[in-house]
C-alpha cells in the first residue's frame, strides 16, 4: 500500500529483457536503504527489488505489469517516480493507492498558469475508470486532486514543487502515463452496476 507521496525520482540505469519481461536497474538515494525482497512503487507500478549493487538496484516487470503500463517504453536515461510502501503510524498524506496500475492515459496538454501547471488526460473507457472533480487520482504514483473531469477525460493542476520533485517536469503532450483509478470510487461502481443488475 502506498500513498502517492513521491519520495525520490531514481534514473533509469539499464533495461534488460528477460524472455516477455525485463529487468530495470535504477539510482537512486535511498538504495542503501533497500533490501531484496521490498516493494517499491515506479511510476506507480508495485513492484519487487531482487538485487542490489552500491547505489543501484534492480527490479523485474512481468509481461502484463509491461502491457498495462509505461514501463516499457522506459529507456536508459529516463526519470521515475519511487515510493517506498506505507509503514504503520504513518501518515497518510496523499491518499490510499495500491501501486496496481489501471491503464495507461495520454497527457493531451500542458498549459501554464501563472505559477503552476495544468495537465489536462484522456484515457480509455472501462470498469472502474472513473474520477469526479476533486477527487483523487494517482498518475504516475503521483496522488493528485482531480479539477474538471469528463467520461473519458480529466486535468490537475501541478504545484511548483509537485513539478520539480517528480517527472512531471518531463512530460509532454502525447506522452503515455499510469493510472490508478480511486479505490473507493472503483468499489462504489462495482456496488452500484451490482444492484442495478438485481
Amino acid at each position: 500500500m502506498f500513498t502517492g507521496i513521491i519520495e525520490a525520482m531514481g534514473t533509469v540505469v539499464a533495461i534488460k529483457p528477460q524472455g516477455s519481461n525485463i529487468d530495470i536497474t535504477v539510482e537512486c538515494p535511498f538504495t542503501h536503504e533497500l533490501k531484496i525482497d521490498q516493494s517499491l512503487a515506479h511510476n506507480g507500478v508495485c513492484l519487487t527489488v531482487v538485487a542490489i549493487n552500491d547505489n543501484q538496484y534492480t527490479v523485474t516487470a512481468i509481461d502484463e505489469t509491461l502491457k498495462r503500463s509505461n514501463l516499457g517504453q522506459l529507456q536508459a536515461g529516463n526519470n521515475v517516480n519511487l515510493e517506498r510502501c506505507l509503514r504503520v503510524g504513518d501518515r497518510l498524506d496523499g491518499h490510499m493507492v495500491q501501486g496496481h496500475v489501471d491503464t495507461m492515459g495520454e497527457c493531451v496538454e500542458v498549459r501554464e498558469a501563472d505559477g503552476s501547471w495544468l495537465f489536462s488526460f484522456k484515457h480509455p473507457q472501462g470498469p472502474g475508470f472513473m474520477t469526479v472533480a476533486k477527487g483523487s487520482i494517482c498518475i504516475n504514483g503521483v496522488s493528485l486532486t482531480v479539477v474538471d473531469s469528463g467520461a473519458d477525460t480529466f486535468s490537475v493542476a501541478i504545484i511548483p514543487y509537485t513539478y520539480e520533485h517528480t517527472n512531471f517536469k518531463d512530460l509532454k503532450a502525447g506522452d503515455k502515463v499510469n493510472l490508478e483509478f480511486d479505490i473507493v470510487g472503483k468499489y462504489l461502481q462495482k456496488m452500484a452496476a451490482g444492484y442495478q443488475s438485481k
